[in-house]
Parts: structure tokens; C-alpha cells; sequence
């Protein structure tokens, strides 16, 4: 069986990293890495280089993003991105397409695939984010997927509501705590080292993607956080950069130009890679922003989240999740409650709803029993009221 497993972004490799060497180790399976999307472009890192170094073969790279992040950018990059799918789907032929979440990357692959009749893995359908459109494509390529596994049973009952059959939704929890739970993680000194920083009594961890549904802009947005950073004395912030959407571009030029000129107490990077992201995120007092590693691993690493805005509404939190509105004085407010509790974070709630970090397990016991036949053609299912 050739299984293909579909990557666009560093966070996204980095999620399913266990999966993709499992299958990898499956004597009778085949496995196929396409590679797209921001893994391609020097502006974003060149993060395929990080699967090559882990000893992965890319068999098909597929080039689509444009300079530019307007909606006219991206819409046109999905174009471009179904093109170099046609093709690499003929070349590939793979039995099973593997896909992760949400992005634009994934829904132009999702329709691809739809056309060539391949069976589609769905990860992480189900969720709910209301701050990006994001949110909408999640729920389009569940629609187009024949197996789905869901990172919580209240995902998974929505995927049942949106029409799927109930004996191929799974709930199989957030794939990204497996390697939460098996990664040995940097300490304090090693960290320091490797990024070539000096940590101070605070230090935060800050990811702050566009909410692409928002009416105030990115880049107003940013600015409210950047400034609540400003009033934070004895504190220390490691910036990793936004991704490939909407207004992402701005954001990555203002974090240049705060580091530039706060080098004594900030420093940006456009990648970590996960064992330098999961160490630092371990060791920070909380991961700042709104990105979805706050919500699905940080808790389990035992870090308080500060979430700003609407982004990630909708998902199931932990308790260590502080929401905050993009209004400097709740942003303010959330670092002096982190703060008051850093010296205890042992007496905090860290339980994470997202699993136990055996999630690859779940999902190969399930690709070991499948019978691709029946995936030929899906009944859409009525729930019975």
C-alpha cells in the first residue's frame, strides 16, 4: 500500500514526524512525502531541509507561493498549487492521501485528490476556530475524506454531524503530545547555547499568526501585543515567525524591526524545529500569542498560555489557557497572573484534554484493519432526530 503524506509547514511536519517514520517502518506499506507550500521558500526557512536531515525522502516537491500574502496571492498560489498536484498525483498513485488540518495548501491537495479518486486521512477535523477562514477549510476537506481522526470526541461527534459515517471517525487525540511525550527535550543551559541567548528571570515564547477573519488589521493587532511586550521589565522573548497567510508578511517585518532594536531582550527565529520549540516553550513561564501549540501542547509541557483574541476561539482548553481580547490592558493583566504563578506552576491545572500522546498508535491500528474497497464511493450519513 503506498501511503502519501502531505506537508506544507514546519509546525505541521513537526506534528507528524511520529506518523510519518511509523509508516515509514511498515514493512508492507510505501511511503511518499509530498512537500509544498512555505517548506519550499527561502523567506519561510527552507524547512524541507529539516525532513531531509531527518532522513525522510521528499518524492515530490511542489512549488506554489507567490512573493506577495493579499487574498489575490493566495488565491492565485492555490491555482498554482493545484497544477503541480495534478501532476504529482499522476506520478504518485499513491492508495491513501494523509492530511493535517486546515490550511489553503491542504484544501487545493484535498480537491486535487478528490478528482483522482484517492482516499483522503483527515487529522484534526471537527474543530472549531472562529477567528480564521481557516475554520471553513478544515470543514470542506472533511467533507472531501474518507477516514478522519479526531483530537477529542466532541470533534469527533461533529464530524458525525457533518455526515460521516461513524464507524471511520476515530477519536484518536492531538497527534502533536506524541512527540511531546517521547521527545528528550533540551535543558535550560543547552537551549541557551543553541540559540545563542541568555534567559532572564521571565521568558516567554511568542507565536502570532493573521486572524484572517478579523476586521482590525494584522499588523494593529500586532502592534497591541508588541507594546504590552515593551512594559515587561526582566523578561526575555523568543520570537518564532507567522506562516504563509493573509498579512503574514507585516508581522514578520515588525518582529525584525523590534528585535533589531530590543536585541538585549528579544530575538527572532523564522524556524526552531521541534526539539528546540517544545524545549523552549518547556522552559518559558508562557507561550504568548495565537497559535495552536497553546492550546493543544503547552499544557502538557506544563506552560501557561496567553491566547490573544479570537484566532483559536472555539477549541477545547486546557485551564492553564489565559484568553485575553487584543486590548493592551487585559495582555498586560495576563502577564502578571503568569507571573504570580510562575513560582508555582506545580499547583496549576495542566490536564490536557487533547490525549496521552499515543495517538500514531491509534491511527496505524486503524490503517492496518482498512479495506480500501469501500472507500470508493461515501454515503453521506443523516443523524436520526
Amino acid at each position: 500500500m503506498k501511503i502519501c503524506v502531505a506537508t506544507g509547514t514546519r509546525a505541521e511536519y513537526g506534528l507528524l514526524k511520529p506518523l510519518i517514520q511509523t509508516i515509514k517502518n511498515e514493512p508492507k506499506w510505501k511511503l511518499q512525502i509530498l512537500v509544498t507550500g512555505a517548506h519550499l521558500s527561502p523567506e519561510f526557512g527552507l524547512t524541507y531541509k529539516e525532513i531531509e536531515k531527518d532522513n525522510f525522502t521528499i518524492d515530490k516537491k511542489v512549488e506554489m507561493l507567490l512573493s506577495g500574502d493579499t487574498p489575490t496571492s493566495i488565491v492565485k498560489s492555490m491555482g498554482m498549487a493545484m497544477i503541480g498536484f495534478s501532476d504529482a498525483l499522476q506520478d504518485l498513485k499513491p492508495d491513501l492521501l494523509i492530511i493535517l488540518g486546515d490550511r489553503y495548501e491542504m484544501l487545493s491537495l484535498a480537491s486535487s485528490a478528490l478528482i483522482f479518486n484517492i482516499p483522503i486521512v483527515h487529522l484534526h477535523g471537527g474543530e472549531i476556530t472562529e477567528g480564521a477562514y481557516d475554520d471553513a477549510i478544515r470543514h470542506s476537506i472533511t467533507k472531501m475524506s474518507h477516514l478522519h481522526f479526531a483530537s477529542t470526541d466532541e470533534y469527533k461527534n461533529r464530524i458525525i454531524q457533518l455526515g460521516e459515517d461513524p464507524k471511520y471517525v476515530f477519536d484518536a487525540g492531538a497527534i502533536g503530545l506524541d512527540t511531546v511525550k517521547n521527545l528528550k527535550l533540551l535543558d535550560k543551559s543547552a537551549l541557551e547555547n543553541d540559540l545563542e541567548i541568555k534567559f532572564k528571570k521571565y521568558n516567554y515564547q511568542v507565536t502570532f499568526h493573521p486572524s484572517t477573519l478579523d476586521i482590525e488589521s494584522p499588523e494593529r493587532q500586532f502592534e497591541v501585543l508588541l507594546k504590552a511586550i515593551d512594559k515587561q521589565p526582566d523578561s526575555f522573548f523568543i520570537f518564532t515567525k507567522s506562516n504563509a497567510d493573509s498579512g503574514g508578511r507585516i508581522i514578520n517585518q515588525m518582529i525584525d524591526s523590534y528585535v533589531s532594536k530590543n536585541k538585549d531582550k528579544s530575538k527572532a527565529f523564522t524556524s526552531l524545529g521541534n526539539l528546540r520549540f517544545l524545549s523552549l516553550v518547556k522552559m518559558c513561564d508562557a507561550i504568548v500569542g495565537n497559535s495552536s501549540s497553546g492550546i493543544l501542547e503547552a499544557s502538557s509541557l506544563k506552560t501557561p498560555t496567553i491566547n490573544i483574541g479570537d484566532r483559536q476561539k472555539g477549541r477545547i482548553q486546557a485551564k492553564s489557557v489565559i484568553n485575553v481580547k487584543v486590548e493592551e490592558d487585559e495582555i498586560l493583566n495576563a502577564f502578571e497572573s503568569v507571573k504570580r504563578n510562575s513560582v508555582n506552576k506545580e499547583g496549576m491545572d495542566f490536564f490536557n484534554p487533547y490525549g496521552d500522546g499515543t495517538t500514531t498508535e491509534k491511527i496505524m491500528k486503524v490503517l492496518r484493519s482498512i479495506d480500501l474497497k469501500k472507500f470508493r464511493t461515501k454515503k453521506f450519513h443523516d443523524l436520526k432526530i
